[in-house]
């Protein structure tokens, strides 16, 4: 708990800094690089998170891979918080960071769960739908889950529209259990 406020501390600065130098776009999408970096390589992650591996190596790996490939104030909160040795916080400022960029851009984030991959099509009509319900640019993330059998779930902050096919099925077996 504790932690994931301190990482909001520190990705709402990062967000007040990148807007003061103009360089928002940027950051984010450095960020979005990190988080994407950690996310694909378990040892990176499980290194950030050990308090075995001394920081100043925790360091010398993160200064190797990032320093020349991201903005200088992106690169700046990596070594402030190498310094302070809670590493372990970096992937969850960039996921705070990504939260707040959206809300900071007026970005509504919506989940949909099909079965298949969505079309360019059925993504611009997703897309659509939840632009005219929230009233806001739209950021549409894809999942597929085979066990859904057909339909799709579509999850926007804390509503969810569930037309699938399995949970229709799951309801008429309730009822008839129920009758």
């Amino acid at each position: 708990m504790a932690d994931s406020r301190a990482a909001a501390r520190y990705a709402k600065a990062l967000l007040e800094l990148s807007l003061e130098k103009g360089v928002l776009e940027e950051v984010h999408n450095d960020m979005q690089s990190f988080a994407q970096v950690v996310a694909a390589n378990r040892g990176l992650d499980l290194m950030l998170q050990s308090p075995i591996v001394a920081h100043v190596k925790k360091y010398a790996v993160l200064k190797e891979i990032f320093q020349n490939r991201v903005h200088p104030i992106s690169f700046s909160i990596i070594e402030i918080i190498t310094r302070k040795n809670r590493e372990q916080l970096l992937p969850s400022i960039a996921t705070e960071f990504h939260k707040l960029y959206n809300s900071h851009k007026n970005i509504q984030v919506a989940d949909v769960t099909t079965t298949y991959v969505l079309d360019a099509a059925q993504r611009q009509e997703f897309t659509d739908l939840v632009r005219r319900v929230s009233g806001k640019a739209v950021e549409l993330r894809e999942k597929v889950d085979p066990a859904l059998i057909g339909g799709f779930v579509l999850q926007v902050g804390d509503q969810q529209i569930d037309e699938s096919i399995k949970t229709k099925l799951q309801r008429l077996k309730y009822q008839m259990t129920k009758s």
